[in-house]
């Protein structure tokens, strides 16, 4: 295979993608340093994040329509030819601002620079191949929930989970928000400025934004690149999801007491938590990897948060550092699958498999059993998933109370965070509620 350096849009959406394919890379991680590294001009960048995203948001479906003009299937092509059919393929079905002819035009040059003149042939022909037929229609005999795996393209055996745990209509409903870009979405830090004060100060730097639906500190972001503002620099906003907005409310944190994060990169719940702590009291952050521990450092800083100290240090092993009955306040947003932000990494449903998530819970259990020694009579644990398995979310937290008494549910929990009377100690909430992703969140406090 040819070696020459792709410099063009296509060309690099082609090698991210087989990136993400081949080596498990992660599609946000690759496209953001394809970005930061100037590898297509900047007019461009839009247009490779479609191509990345889409391509892999898509897969299933696309494969659907390749595989009726691949004699032996995609999964008989090398990574990359895969890749750049898929990519073809996505653009004629779902981007009508590029003409067809493009398409095929850009599929085969790219195929004879990265390969030979077969491979061009071959990509060609299975592009027009497609391009006569059509979309093929989905047979009436299909069973129901391979034909939501095409539609919607997601892994049957995720499907069957999740229909399991919240029923046909939730399922399908949640597949389909999987296929929606995410919004942008901003947390105001209240101890610069209220909500109205950083709409304002956004609006004077070209950013429209609106209020959020579910965290009374959440802006969504309509136009605008909200990263390259002055107000982002001075601290005044950090870029989280809406749904992890309500972690530190869930934990309801007070100024001056003691807080640990047990796992907390890359850091946006631990700073939320600080700033509703008005920066006083001490906010423990501990984290596997020291790389993602010096972002939360730099965060923490541009955000004026002097209260965070960090440490490299595995939850599972906490009481060799800290003494039982040390904290006021813990949060354990645990690992997890992700499997309630396939929105922002597509890639998770395609790159995991059943086997891959079995020993999940075990360790969510033992982080936090080891934890919670930590916490003072009288104190409170929030225990939180990017996840909607409850393999991973209740059925942990069922067995860490049935096997800890002195610990009990918290059900002023939902009344934190809904500001109602509606009482309940956990919250599952699905990608399709508010458009936010997938999250859970439960909350337990350790009686004398």
């Amino acid at each position: 295979m040819k070696t020459k350096q792709p410099n063009d849009v296509r060309s690099i959406a082609v090698s991210l993608i087989e990136r993400v394919e081949k080596e498990g890379a992660y599609s946000h991680l690759v496209l953001d340093a394809a970005i930061k590294d100037r590898l297509v001009p900047e007019r461009d960048t839009a247009l490779l994040t479609e191509l990345v995203y889409g391509t892999i948001k898509r897969r299933n479906t696309l494969d659907y329509c390749l595989n009726a003009h691949v004699k032996k299937g995609v999964g008989s092509l090398q990574t990359w030819v895969a890749s750049l059919l898929r990519m073809s393929l996505y653009q004629m079905i779902y981007l009508d601002r590029v003409p067809e002819r493009a398409v095929l035009y850009e599929a085969v040059r790219i195929a004879k620079e990265k390969g030979h003149e077969g491979i061009g042939s071959l990509v060609n022909a299975v592009l027009r191949s497609y391009q006569r037929a059509g979309f093929p229609a989905l047979p009436e005999q299909m069973e129901r929930l391979e034909k939501l795996s095409v539609e919607y393209s997601h892994p049957r055996w995720l499907l069957e989970e999740w229909e399991t745990a919240y029923g046909q209509e939730n399922t399908a409903a949640m597949a389909a928000q999987n296929l929606v870009p995410p919004q942008t979405s901003i947390r105001v830090n209240r101890m610069k400025a209220s909500r109205e004060e950083v709409m304002e100060k956004l609006e004077r730097e070209g950013c429209d934004t609106e209020k959020g639906a579910l965290s009374e500190d959440a802006l969504i972001v309509l136009t605008g690149n909200v990263l390259m503002t002055k107000a982002y620099n001075e601290g005044y906003f950090t870029i989280q999801d809406e749904s992890s907005m309500l972690v530190a409310a869930a934990l309801d944190a007070k100024a001056g007491m003691t807080v640990l994060d047990a796992c907390a990169a890359p850091g946006g719940k631990t700073t939320h938590i600080a700033e509703r702590m008005h920066n006083q009291g001490s906010v423990h952050a501990f984290d596997l990897h020291q790389k993602k521990l010096r972002h939360i450092e730099e965060q923490a800083e541009r955000l004026e948060l002097s209260i965070i100290s960090t440490k490299k240090l595995d939850a599972r092993n906490i009481l060799t550092e800290i003494d039982e009955q040390h904290y006021d306040r813990i949060l354990i947003d645990a690992p997890c699958s992700g499997m309630g932000v396939i929105r922002r990494k597509p890639e998770l449903k395609w790159n995991k498999k059943p086997d891959d998530l079995i020993s999940l819970p075990s360790v969510q259990y033992d982080i936090l059993t080891e934890a919670a020694k930590t916490l003072k009579i009288g104190g409170r644990i929030v225990y939180s998933t990017c996840t909607v398995r409850p393999e991973e979310n209740e059925q942990v937290v069922k067995a860490f109370l049935e096997a800890h008494p002195s610990f009990v549910r918290d059900d002023s929990m939902k009344r934190r965070l809904t500001q109602d009377t509606e009482s309940g100690s956990e919250w599952t909430i699905l990608p399709h509620n508010y458009e936010t992703d997938g999250f859970y969140m439960a909350a337990f406090e350790r009686k004398g």
